[in-house]
């Protein structure tokens, strides 16, 4: 498999070599396709088999409400996977879109096979599952961290939540963030013109710089 030493490097295929993910092949069902920007990779309404894993690019996890607002619950981006909860209950319907942020490559694993234990009872297929346990608990952790930054009132008040968190997993009071105004919008739930007004009213108060999805926190003392 050409992608092996990609993989290697992905939370599912952590702690397999490159010869164990290639044996791998032989237990699961593997389907590579690219999606180009802006399409629908999985419509809600549909019934999932596959868990989908990003080889490049990335993906926003969207949910429309019956007037046609768009949220965007989470991107995942490059080496993450999703649809793997609806996918490991079979016949549960997806209540959301995944739908391809950039030009995007998308690995699909059934997970039926993933799931059933294989007659080699080989020892790196187990590893996959205690791997996609662990992803299921991050998942639930970023789905908890939208709530924390929707929960407050104001516009300002849900920037600095997120921003404050992204300082965080980035580890710098510089980074990048994966959306767009339009995307940040729909993420904590805003209108986008008013997101975009706060921001500017940010910049002029000396919390934040901000070119187009690059963010720089100002600290206390700095502003």
């Amino acid at each position: 498999m050409d992608n092996a030493e990609l993989l290697m490097n992905t939370e599912l295929f952590s702690g397999l070599t490159k010869e164990e993910i290639e044996e791998t092949m032989g237990c699961f069902q593997f389907t590579k396709k690219q999606f180009n920007k802006g399409e629908t990779i999985y419509h809600a309404g549909d019934v999932v088999h596959d868990i989908g894993l990003v080889i490049s690019g990335n993906v926003n996890i969207e949910s429309d409400d019956a007037w046609g607002n768009r949220s965007i619950l989470e991107n995942i981006g490059k080496g993450h996977v999703f649809a793997e909860n609806y996918a490991s209950l079979k016949e549960e319907p997806l209540l959301i879109n995944v739908v391809a942020a950039d030009k995007t490559e998308i690995l699909f694993i059934n997970i039926t096979k993933l799931l059933t234990p294989c007659c080699n009872h080989c020892a790196h297929h187990n590893k996959m599952i205690q791997n996609l346990l662990s992803l299921a608990a991050r998942k639930n952790l970023m789905l908890s961290r939208r709530i924390f930054h929707t929960t407050p009132k104001t516009i300002r008040g849900r920037l600095l939540s997120y921003l404050s968190t992204q300082a965080t997993l980035h580890d710098s009071r510089y980074f990048t963030i994966p959306f767009d105004r339009q995307q940040l919008a729909d993420y904590l739930g805003v209108d986008r013109s008013a997101l975009s007004s706060e921001l500017g009213k940010m910049k002029k108060d000396g919390l934040i710089d901000v070119h187009k999805n690059d963010f720089h926190l100002y600290s206390h003392e700095s502003s």
